[in-house]
């Protein structure tokens, strides 16, 4: 069961290739690939957007379970670098109620990796919890920062 667990929190086993490549580095780059997993899943999920809300409610639940569940060993810590789970569960969130076209995906990823790197006030305040939640919810509120941004994006530029 530990090894199912382990699968989901690390997006598939991908947060294990990059202390592979690069073990030199502190920051192995694991959240990039974890969100680049989350990309391809938006053409799959449900296109209604009240059945895609439901699905999202129910991720952040899911995703928050599995990282209160999964071990690894040697770390002790509450946000261990391997866990991506929380990166999808943001991406998912970034692209809440948006056109599924490559231009609005791309700036999700970007917006979505930019506020989860630099940590306003927002994500930090999640980021201090030192939970599950807080693991999930930093990266759901960097999503919906970047979410917000298109959506005001959508609004005042393209629709103007």
């Amino acid at each position: 069961m530990q090894t199912l667990i382990r699968m989901l929190a690390t997006g598939f086993f991908i947060s294990y290739l990059p202390p592979l490549v690069f073990k030199f580095k502190k920051n192995t780059g694991a959240g990039f690939l974890g969100t680049l997993v989350a990309v391809p899943f938006v053409f799959i999920l449900p296109a209604d957007y009240m059945l895609y809300l439901i699905f999202l409610l129910a991720f952040w639940a899911f995703a928050v379970y599995i990282c209160k569940k999964v071990q690894f060993k040697g770390y002790t810590g509450h946000d261990n670098p391997k866990i991506v789970i929380d990166e999808m569960a943001g991406y998912f969130t970034a692209v809440l109620f948006l056109p599924r076209q490559w231009p609005y995906l791309l700036a999700a990823f970007v917006l979505f990796r930019t506020f989860d790197s630099l940590k306003p006030w927002a994500v930090k305040t999640f980021d201090r919890m030192e939970n599950a939640f807080g693991v999930v919810f930093d990266d759901v509120a960097a999503g919906l920062m970047a979410n917000i941004l298109i959506q005001l994006f959508i609004i005042f530029v393209v629709k103007a």
